[in-house]
């Protein structure tokens, strides 16, 4: 087990290095440039967001998307991701993780408006998109779309399933001093996770905008009583976290280096997996959405990074560093508990309850991604078998290492957005084509008085 971790961690400094932060963080801004700053559409894209919408192609609702993506993404990454960036990389990590939210807004939408104007309906009447259909319909590489399916069907367990039911079964037992506690928490989670997702996405919607609204309320409230607790400090924190984001660092070799090998890589690394803007995800359930064109549901799903990483992942970031413990070299779960543990009763309460609800949501999201992957590779037929196995892996992950679970979701996630991010540059031209039609020449608000 110690030779896989340390040859995740060798792989994952390659694939981390600072070629993979230029792509990522390079595609973000040539979009938001080729799209004229599509972040300035946010208060639309919110509205929509909110709107039933007339009928339309597709699955599900513009909100039932929205929000299954949603329970995807805002998962662990929000509260142990920003914890670990802290500690890793300092501070600065926090800015560094909110600037690749707020370009990674362009991305998204990039990504989400290709999936659905890429997308098929399956034999059996479902609407099936992504980014493997991109590269297959899009640019003709369908061996490309192999690739990115293979990637999301592995990633899946770590991102979406391993690395979420580690992390709240590692903090039961830390509460509780039991190491039974994760066996206990496996097996409930193993069975919700099974109950939900047999009814496919139809059914995952119907939880999931039950969820999501209530858990990001909840854990931005409770966040924001925290820091109203703490304000005194919050100028001085906040003048560190940007000074820290562009600290050399003693070792790490001048400051291009210190950059690249502090702040920057655990930020954007951990931005990435928060929001997933760039890895793909997303996208393949924006393609199940009822919408009349591809620019309308991608402004929606742009909307997820938004929420994701500009808001409650800055909560977390704000928290953690007022709360100072990140100076005493405390790590991951026992990082985020120190600092919620500031307001006594209402803390811990917030980081446990939002912890479990964003594990439970990010599995269930994550398990429609890993199905539509596996679909594409090997037809319906998989589905169901995959569905068993995604099952079994909740309680695998519930008793698995954090270390060598976070390596490995690190390593999968630059595996998956790598074609995905080549797929976006290559055809940045049909996506300002698309929204030229339909955005720039105001049809979006034209559908809204039909």
């Amino acid at each position: 087990m110690e030779s896989l971790h340390n040859a995740l961690g060798v792989l994952n400094s390659y694939l981390w290095g600072p070629p993979m932060l230029v792509l990522l963080f390079g595609t973000h801004l040539v979009l938001t440039f080729r799209l004229g700053f599509i972040q300035r559409y946010l208060p639309l894209a919110i509205r929509l967001s909110l709107r039933r919408g007339a009928e339309a192609e597709g699955d599900v609702s513009h909100f039932g998307a929205l929000t299954t993506a949603l329970a995807a993404t805002i998962g662990t990454g929000n509260i142990i991701g920003v914890a670990t960036a802290v500690s890793l990389g300092g501070p600065g990590a926090v800015l560094w993780m909110w600037l690749t939210g707020v370009f990674g807004i362009a991305t998204k939408y990039a990504e989400a408006l290709l999936s659905v104007k890429y997308r098929v309906r399956t034999q059996s009447g479902a609407m099936a998109g992504g980014p493997m259909y991109v590269l297959e319909r899009g640019l003709g590489a369908r061996w490309a779309g192999v690739l990115f399916a293979v990637f999301t069907a592995v990633a899946a367990f770590g991102i979406g399933n391993m690395v979420q039911a580690n992390a709240v079964a590692s903090m039961a037992a830390e509460i509780t001093s039991d190491g039974r506690a994760a066996w206990v928490v496996g097996a409930v989670l193993m069975l919700l996770t099974g109950l939900t997702i047999l009814g496919g996405i139809r059914s995952i919607a119907r939880v999931c905008e039950i969820l999501v609204p209530f858990m990001a309320a909840f854990y931005v409230l409770g966040c924001l009583l925290i820091l109203a607790a703490g304000y005194r400090t919050l100028p001085a924190t906040l003048a560190l976290i940007v000074r820290m984001a562009f600290d050399p660092g003693a070792a790490a070799g001048g400051f291009l280096g210190g950059i690249i090998a502090g702040a920057a890589r655990y930020g954007i690394a951990r931005g990435l997996f928060s929001n997933e803007s760039g890895l793909g995800s997303a996208p393949i359930v924006a393609a199940a959405a009822r919408t009349r064109n591809p620019v309308r549901q991608a402004l929606v799903s742009s909307t997820g990074t938004f929420w994701d990483t500009v808001v409650v992942c800055a909560m977390t970031g704000l928290v953690i560093v007022n709360a100072g413990h990140w100076k005493e070299g405390v790590e991951g779960v026992a990082l985020a508990r120190q600092a919620f543990a500031q307001l006594h009763d209402i803390g811990p309460l917030v980081l446990n309850a939002g912890l479990a609800i964003f594990v439970f949501s990010t599995i269930l999201g994550w398990s429609y991604y890993g199905e539509k992957a596996v679909e594409y590779l090997f037809g319906s037929r998989a589905v169901l078998p995959y569905r068993v196995l995604w099952v079994c892996a909740v309680m695998a992950g519930s008793v698995t290492a954090l270390p060598l679970v976070w390596e490995f979701a690190d390593a999968a996630n630059a595996l998956m957005a790598i074609p995905n991010l080549a797929s976006l540059l290559l055809l940045n031209g049909v996506i300002v084509a698309e929204t030229r039609k339909y955005l720039w020449a105001g049809r979006i608000e034209e559908e809204d008085t039909e």
